[in-house]
């Protein structure tokens, strides 16, 4: 049974996104773990890294985690492919896949449910914490979305951002980009944490180049104590 959420299950659930019905990968029981964690992958897809990120996140926060699968079954061998991918994506129709992710955990027992999500994954979380009312807390890494996918000044619930010092990724998540997002968001209001590491851009992916077993370690307790604080358990 152990071994089960360790690999985790695929399901499919209904969702509003044109596409047809959502599907993914969902990981621990929301019997044992009732906070609800959506993980939302990198541009590459669902990939065995963001499977087994999903997974030790379950395990190692103790939440029921659901990653979903916006791409459909498609998935990125290559930098080329992945920026394809990530450019061909249906932004309106991914909020609405994550909202379905949500009403899927919140039908399957959780209590209530958070989001994080890395690269393509974090301009979805912070995205989906104006667009989608089923999420109580938000947690993106290094990803912003452009302004026609969701005015970000707009967010209600806590977001704990995380982001790279050396990003080289102009437009979307280096410096030049977070510094003025960090102002625009305290200027609102939001009720905010926001982190930053000095390393580079998806530092939290063991199976890329940059990834940095310090700053993953920091930055997941402080994902996992940022949860907790802010999903009610009950």
């Amino acid at each position: 049974k152990t071994e089960m959420a360790e690999q985790g299950t695929y399901v499919t659930f209904p969702s509003a996104n044109k596409a047809g019905p959502g599907c993914g990968m969902l990981f621990g029981d929301p019997k044992i773990c009732p906070l609800g964690l959506i993980v939302i992958h990198e541009w590459w897809g669902m990939n065995d890294q963001i499977k087994t990120e999903g997974a030790m996140m379950a395990k190692d926060g103790n939440f029921t985690v659901l990653v979903p699968d916006y791409y459909r079954g498609k998935v990125a061998d290559d930098r080329e492919e992945a920026g394809h991918l990530m450019a061909g994506l249906d932004w309106s129709g991914a909020l609405l896949d994550t909202s379905a992710a949500a009403e899927f955990l919140k039908q399957k027992g959780c209590s209530e449910v958070g989001v994080t999500g890395f690269c393509l994954g974090g301009a979805l979380s912070f995205a989906a914490a104006v667009k989608c009312p089923q999420i109580k807390a938000s947690v993106p890494f290094y990803g912003i979305p452009s302004p026609e996918v969701a005015d970000l000044s707009k967010i209600q619930i806590p977001i704990q951002a995380h982001f790279a010092e050396k990003d080289e990724f102009v437009g979307f998540s280096a410096p030049v980009d977070y510094e003025p997002l960090r102002e625009k968001l305290v200027a609102a209001g939001v009720k905010l944490e926001f982190y930053t590491y000095n390393v580079s851009h998806a530092f939290t992916n063991h199976a890329g180049p940059n990834y940095d077993a310090e700053a993953t370690k920091l930055s997941f307790s402080r994902v996992y104590a940022f949860m907790k604080k802010n999903l009610k358990n009950e």
